[in-house]
């Protein structure tokens, strides 16, 4: 998730803010720093902005703060938030807190540092429990601050946030309601660079109008709304599609909203720009033209329906006048742009060659696209394909990045918080994939790493920031990496830690700070460099022969050896023990803190994790009594999961960030009759579970990558899948025969792909009581459990 932004000189740079301690990267993107500032919206419209952001954020104190909007000049040449005392907050009706900002992010951030650390407070996202206030005074009563004040700086420019891909996983179907909660809490955490990527489908139509190319040549171009981060990579085409004309003109209409919105507060948002992915329908059009038709991505047979989509090679004329109209259509569209776009022509696409010159003349293609558009445009990358594509060697790395003045392309370190390249490249903080339900975190690495980056030797970052693959989940993990925008040591993390209790809760709680003490050395404290896709069995049933399994039975808890499996295995790097004693403290710490959201949502987090990771040793117990044809067994352990599957479905149910219901009923919501609302909900379910094209018998090779810890989900999906399962070693045993995968495949596809097409409405609202389901599954599975280090 930490995301490392830097500019490229001779190898990539990291996503950084920087004050006083400015890098070499700094230093090279001043003119655009500066083009920027002169652009900025009006110090009038920003004020507003951040005012009504507080009155919707803490109504009862909008009176407290004034907001002053001040120059670079006043912050020592740098953006900063400065906070003092009203000189006249005696007086009847007086502001309290004056808070002074270079743009409206900064005067929000200012609010939520002096929320934070004077009252105690702590912003979330409401699935993840809210914000908690209550330990704010009242107004009137505000705590004061020390002789003159505060002054904070921020020690690289930008504060970078989004995946190219969150847009499908989390955003999907917001309407505005929820588009400008999250704009809030972006400013409020101090982000301002995102990317806005929403509605661009609909320039696309405009652009390639010009180009002959009809809206129905783009039916197939285009993905469906849960798919559109793939087509727009040019993964894949048509997969849950064709987007109607009423989507096209709604998102359209939403993204102007949005930039709107993030203009007034000072924001820099990202726009896209042309990667080279063109319909099919261009080769027609222009016969002459270099078109490339790319290899299959992850379909099962290498359909043509849905993969092998083409590219138009950035050496021939018409990539530059495409690219140079989608860049002037978004501008005559929004009325402005923040002259930085986001191209990644080669994430998850090998180039053909590896001949460095053809690389360089790419690049250098690319960004003239980009600049025939816009004269002060910079080129913005992700760098994921540096750490996971072993193509990108130093020669093709080099290539790419000198075929760009120096300046103009600022390249994100996408895993920086596991595995950082800024040594050769620049960090970010990737953290999650496919917004996979899952307590994760290497807070150490949160807490020092943007530091490090910044003061290595020939520093390039510019920036820092979150690039997730999905949000709403881990919030410790985001406020700490939201905090570290405009912090210039490494923190301590074990006593940032101690107080995060306190404000998560809003008071103090003994067992609740021991606890978080346990979370931060065990399932934050992930040191062993994997990706945490979740691969719980629950959520990633094994689609394998059972016989594959090989059992450990000489540790102390069977586990599977340490050989290759044909699967991928859950993933595990702390005391489960650990975590249960935790969970335990947790519980008992429940009648204090009964009431509180904050502490409900990481109860049921923490109560899920722990049965999660049993329900991986209880499946191992089931493979094991098959291996010794105990039939018994078998059908009592089986059993057992089942109903613990159902039990963690009625936990997962007693708080609304663990619901199914709200992701479906919000994409029939942007339908505007009945066959868009099954094509929405069935994009909206096929996400979750198959993903991507499957046979009668062979599944998606995507399958559960987008998988949900989800009340609704459990119950209804996952249960009669591993009950399938069951059924079929049962018979294996009674018959005598070897067991039978291609009839497992076969019914547990069938029961997905008829889930998939179901329209059987889930809650949108918690029911139960999370603390005392909590303690009764802690005691039914956990309590004598026997679970050991592993």
């Amino acid at each position: 998730m930490t995301v490392y932004v830097a500019v490229a000189l001779t190898t990539v740079i990291l996503l950084f803010t920087a004050t006083h301690s400015s890098t070499i990267g700094v230093e090279y993107v001043f003119r655009l720093l500066q083009v920027q500032d002169r652009e900025r919206a009006p110090s009038s419209v920003q004020l507003s902005a951040a005012r009504a952001v507080l009155d919707r954020f803490i109504p009862s104190h909008s009176s407290s703060f004034q907001f002053n909007i001040i120059t670079k000049e006043q912050c020592g040449g740098v953006s900063c938030f400065m906070i003092s005392n009203h000189p006249y907050s005696n007086l009847l009706g007086a502001p309290e807190i004056i808070i002074s900002g270079v743009t409206g992010v900064e005067l929000l951030s200012g609010l939520h540092w002096y929320l934070k650390n004077l009252c105690g407070a702590h912003i979330s996202w409401d699935k993840t429990g809210g914000s908690q206030l209550s330990s704010v005074p009242k107004a009137g009563s505000l705590p004061r601050m020390k002789d003159d004040g505060l002054l904070i700086q921020r020690p690289v420019p930008w504060n970078y946030y989004q995946n190219a891909v969150t847009s499908s996983y989390t955003f999907a179907w917001w309407d505005w309601e929820r588009w400008e909660k999250e704009i809030d809490w972006m400013a409020l955490q101090g982000i301002n660079m995102p990317l806005a990527f929403t509605g661009q489908e609909a320039i696309w139509q405009k652009v390639f109008a010009k180009f002959n190319i009809s809206s129905s040549d783009l039916n197939d171009f285009f993905g469906g709304p849960a798919f559109l981060a793939w087509s727009r990579m040019a993964n894949l085409h048509g997969w849950g599609g064709p987007l109607p004309q009423s989507w096209l003109d709604q998102q359209l209409a939403m993204q102007k909203k949005i930039l709107t919105r993030m203009y007034e507060l000072g924001m820099t948002p990202v726009l896209p720009a042309f990667s080279g992915n063109v319909p099919a329908a261009l080769k027609n059009v222009y016969p002459s033209a270099k078109i490339t038709r790319l290899g299959n991505w992850f379909t099962v047979d290498s359909n043509p329906r849905w993969c092998c989509t083409y590219l138009l090679d950035a050496t021939d004329p018409l990539f530059i006048e495409i690219g140079k109209s989608f860049i002037q259509q978004q501008v005559k569209e929004y009325g402005r742009s923040s002259h930085i776009y986001n191209c990644d022509t080669f994430d998850e696409n090998t180039p053909p060659t590896d001949d460095p010159e053809y690389i360089s003349s790419l690049a250098a293609a690319i960004f003239k696209a980009m600049q025939s558009g816009d004269d002060d445009a910079v080129w913005l990358m992700q760098g994921w394909l540096f750490a996971y594509d072993p193509y990108w060697q130093p020669p093709q790395m080099q290539a790419l990045l000198h075929a760009v003045p120096i300046g103009k392309m600022i390249v994100l370190d996408l895993f920086a918080e596991v595995n950082p390249i800024w040594t050769t490249s620049n960090q970010c903080m990737l953290h999650n994939f496919a917004g996979n339900v899952e307590m994760y975190g290497f807070l150490d690495s949160v807490g020092s790493g943007p530091v490090e980056a910044r003061v290595s030797k020939n520093s390039t970052m510019v920036g820092v920031g979150m690039s997730m693959e999905g949000i709403e989940q881990n919030p410790v993990v985001y406020d700490l990496m939201s905090e570290m925008a405009f912090q210039h040591n490494k923190i301590d993390v074990m006593k940032w830690v101690d107080s995060y209790s306190s404000r998560r809760y809003g008071k103090f709680v003994p067992s609740l700070q021991e606890a978080w003490n346990i979370l931060y050395h065990t399932v934050y404290n992930c040191t062993d460099g994997a990706y945490d896709k979740n691969r719980d069995v629950i959520v990633a049933f094994p689609d394998v022969d059972p016989t594959v399994y090989s059992i450990n039975r000489f540790s102390t808890k069977k586990s599977l050896k340490d050989e290759d499996e044909p699967f991928d295995k859950p993933h595990l790097w702390y005391s489960t023990s650990e975590v249960i004693r935790a969970l335990k403290l947790f519980i008992e710490g429940g009648k204090e803190l009964s009431r509180s959201n904050t502490y409900r949502y990481d109860l049921v987090d923490l109560t899920r994790q722990a049965l999660a990771k049993y329900a991986n040793d209880l499946f191992l117990d089931v493979i094991e009594a098959y291996e010794s044809r105990d039939s018994y067994s078998v059908a009592y352990l089986s059993e057992k999961f089942l109903d613990l599957v159902d039990d963690m479905d009625a936990l997962l149910a007693s708080h609304e960030g663990f619901l199914l219901g709200p992701w479906l009923e919000s994409s029939k919501q942007l339908a505007v009759d009945k066959e868009q609302e099954k094509q929405y909900e069935w994009n909206a379910r096929t996400q979750i579970t198959m993903w991507f094209d499957n046979t009668e018998e062979e599944a998606s090779l995507l399958r559960d990558y987008g998988n949900k810890y989800w009340s609704g989900l459990l119950r209804d999906y996952y249960g009669p899948r591993a009950a399938i399962y069951f059924k079929y070693l049962k018979e294996s045993l009674a018959t005598g025969d070897r067991f039978n995968l291609q009839g497992w495949r076969r019914e547990w596809i069938k029961l997905t792909n008829e889930w998939q097409n179901g329209r059987y409405v889930y809650p949108v609202k918690s029911e139960g009581d999370a603390l005392s389901i909590s303690q009764r599954l802690f005691d039914k599975y956990l309590y004598d459990s026997g679970i050991n280090d592993h």
